[in-house]
């Protein structure tokens, strides 16, 4: 009885602004992973009337209904989501796994990185400041990030990222790098996962960070794809792989740059690993194209492609530009577009706020 008084006191004195409480500053990564919707009365971060929204329930409705002609079985019922940009933030000021590199590479007072890993971590680092990101800088990326993280095994690798992830957002109040998920998106993945559908997530992310940044969500570790770089035996050499048969004293540890998981290497990746097409696809740039193109083309069955546009200048750092030319390419090809500024009721949560 005591405590059910006390609780009515303490929401008493809330109603009426005689304390001033501050739960949470953003949705913690515990609470990213506690998110459930099983139901579409179940979502709660999306615009009321939302468009995309219900088209997204209606999909899955009709899909997932034994009566309907365009049921899927749940052995096909495939969905490929990109990650930045689609479900988590990469506008602040960009990709995370980026901007790890760079601290790896120019801040890190526990490493030293060679002159050439700093030189090209200058050289992103200024095409990110200076949002003129091209092929050539994210080919110098590939390749200094394979060294500044070269011989770290698995877990040196994951504890490495998970201490990365507590840095606060560039440009928030009361945001980490981990927290930054559009919790709308996050809805969405646990929808499809309640509704039986198989998640990859499909992106140029380096795929450990992936793994690692991801960790939260339900998609199983082995539907993760990003780009990839070599592990090798700590005492392996220059022998190939054929020819070396891992010793007792030796550690698996990460090595050399394989390929970057971006327009067309995301297809041959997704045919190699999934083996099937998706009927469910998620986007958010040109980039991503080829991915729904090969999700939608040829399908036998009923498929359908969303297109996150960010839009949103007040709660994100949204590109008006971009936006209008995403939402013209997916016009054009009959892409479901996901408006950031419209469709989500909140995106990280209603305490994080651009600074100021």
């Amino acid at each position: 009885m005591r405590k059910k008084i006390l609780a009515a006191l303490i929401a008493g004195l809330i109603a009426f602004g005689g304390f001033s409480f501050n739960f949470v500053d953003a949705a913690t990564r515990d609470e990213i992973a506690a998110i459930q919707v099983k139901r579409d009365k179940d979502f709660k971060y999306w615009s009321k009337n939302s468009v995309a929204k219900q088209k997204l329930v209606e999909y899955v409705k009709d899909v997932t209904n034994p009566k309907s002609k365009n049921f899927i079985p749940v052995a096909d019922r495939i969905a490929a989501f990109d990650v930045d940009g689609t479900i988590a933030c990469e506008t602040a000021p960009f990709c995370f796994d980026f901007m790890m590199f760079v601290h790896r590479a120019l801040d890190d007072p526990n490493y030293i990185a060679s002159a050439r890993d700093r030189a090209n971590a200058e050289a992103v680092k200024a095409a990110i400041y200076n949002h003129n990101m091209t092929n050539d800088v994210r080919r110098k990326h590939c390749a200094s990030n394979a060294s500044v993280f070269s011989g770290m095994t698995f877990a040196e690798y994951a504890d490495y990222t998970r201490n990365f992830l507590k840095t606060p957002v560039e440009g928030f109040d009361n945001l980490k790098i981990g927290e930054a998920f559009y919790l709308p998106m996050i809805e969405v993945i646990s929808y499809l996962h309640a509704n039986n559908f198989k998640i990859f997530l499909v992106s140029g992310a380096d795929r450990d960070y992936l793994r690692v940044s991801t960790e939260i969500l339900p998609v199983d570790g082995d539907n993760k794809i990003g780009t990839d770089y070599k592990y090798v035996a700590t005492n392996q050499g220059d022998k190939d792989g054929m020819d070396y048969t891992l010793a007792a004293d030796d550690k698996v540890v990460r090595g050399e740059f394989v390929s970057k998981d971006i327009n067309m290497n995301k297809v041959s990746n997704m045919a190699r690993e999934i083996g099937k097409q998706p009927v469910l696809v998620f986007g958010n740039s040109g980039g991503d194209s080829s991915m729904i193109n090969f999700s939608l083309r040829g399908n036998k069955y009923r498929t359908a492609a969303f297109f996150v546009l960010c839009d949103d200048t007040e709660r994100e750092f949204g590109n008006v530009a971009k936006a209008n030319k995403s939402k013209a390419l997916a016009d054009k090809n009959g892409w479901i577009t996901i408006s950031m500024r419209d469709d989500f009721k909140t995106i990280y949560g209603d305490n994080v706020k651009r600074a100021k």
